[in-house]
């Protein structure tokens, strides 16, 4: 009995296998603990051994590795087509092995230790700025119930807190004014612990080369360059910026039938959390870029307004051409090509006529000059 693939299907307790030969005949059906696949593997010749991404598979998979077997994790809604008749775990194991021997399958990358530490650390960062946001809008509640609104800001309701709660205000009850002075200093522990978490990403991306590299892209810091560090790796696995931006979903969804091209809103696959952060970064970094002088700033400043009208689909399509900038190869090489749109192509070449634009791009070269593409003009270089 020659392994070649064995399909892993991961449970809390107990792990259903599949093994399957070269021909993908079935040859193994077991059923056994995760310490007792790790053993396995230990006594098996080196094999495909594949698995979902799922909840402490890069812990297993690292482990298996440690045999020299080569591991493949994939996406579970990649492996559902391939459940025959009804699920149960042995069918999804089998499942999981033909899933495998596809070529066109795409597999996830195998996490390291520090990788699953940092977002680790960004998922606890964010439950804690999700507990300061509930604490401050119950604040908030309670002073508007008690006839005290506070303009929006945290700023502005510290300033109101210290005056309702200083000792000659008496415009509070003792127990509501004890109740809140407990919620300011729990809101204060908050921010303590968060301004730690921040010092520490700021510490890693000033010591990890990828992550402070990114740090030198507009509306990238050291929180967003830290989970695009963590959760791409070394983006061996996308062969362009725009697999990137689809993978984190910033691309617009498609309804296209009968030769007809139909783009709706964007697709929201992936993380939901680094998506937030590249959406907000490019909205803090749009104002910056619209200020900048030379060639850029035409073009920003032009579409700015559009920008302005669209509203969040604005920033979704400025964070889509952050992160097509962003990450490109293991060196993390910064993608020249900028996806800007019609309304900034017009602005850079000063040209009202739509005709002359149709299809038009512009290409940041490496050298700091931008190289404008149309169908009719050819090609005009800025600096």
């Amino acid at each position: 009995m020659i392994i070649v693939i064995l399909g892993i299907d991961l449970g809390k307790n107990s792990c259903s296998l599949v093994g399957l030969d070269e021909s993908g005949t079935v040859v193994l059906h077991r059923r056994m603990r995760r310490d007792g696949v790790i053993a396995l593997a230990s006594k098996l010749p080196s094999c495909i051994m594949a698995m979902e991404a799922c909840c402490g598979a890069h812990h297993v998979g690292r482990a298996l590795a440690e045999f020299g077997h080569e591991i493949r994790l994939m996406s579970p809604e990649y492996v559902r087509p391939y459940v025959k008749a009804q699920k149960n775990d042995d069918r999804d194991a089998e499942a999981i092995a033909e899933a495998a021997t596809r070529p066109t399958m795409r597999f996830v990358e195998l996490k390291s230790e520090e990788q699953l530490d940092v977002q680790t650390l960004h998922r606890v960062r964010d439950r804690l700025v999700s507990e300061r946001t509930s604490l401050t809008n119950q604040i908030r509640s309670l002073l508007l119930q008690r006839g005290h609104i506070v303009a929006q800001g945290h700023a502005k309701l510290r300033s109101k807190l210290i005056e309702l709660l200083h000792p000659d205000a008496e415009v509070l009850s003792p127990r509501m004014a004890f109740l809140l002075e407990d919620m300011r200093a729990r809101w204060a522990e908050l921010d303590r612990r968060i301004a730690a978490f921040d010092a520490e990403f700021a510490a890693m991306a000033r010591t990890d080369e990828r992550a402070r590299r990114l740090t030198g892209i507009p509306g990238i810091d050291a929180l967003n360059a830290t989970a695009l560090v963590a959760a791409v790796g070394d983006a061996a696995t996308f062969s362009k910026g725009r697999d990137l931006a689809a993978w984190l979903g910033l691309v617009p969804r498609q309804a296209t039938t009968g030769g007809r091209p139909r783009l709706l809103g964007i697709t929201k696959r992936g993380s939901r959390y680094l998506r937030k952060m590249l959406i907000q970064g490019a909205r803090a970094a749009m104002p910056h870029v619209s200020q900048q002088d030379g060639t850029v700033a035409a073009g920003a400043s032009g579409a700015s307004a559009s920008q302005r009208r669209r509203g969040r689909a604005g920033r979704e399509d400025g964070a889509h051409r952050l992160t097509m900038i962003t990450v490109h190869s293991t060196v993390l090489t910064v993608l020249v090509d900028i996806d800007i749109s019609k309304q900034r192509n017009r602005a850079l070449m000063g040209s009202q006529d739509k005709n002359d634009l149709k299809g038009a791009q512009v290409h940041r070269c490496r050298d700091g000059s931008f190289i404008f593409r149309t169908f009719t003009s050819g090609v005009n270089t800025y600096q």
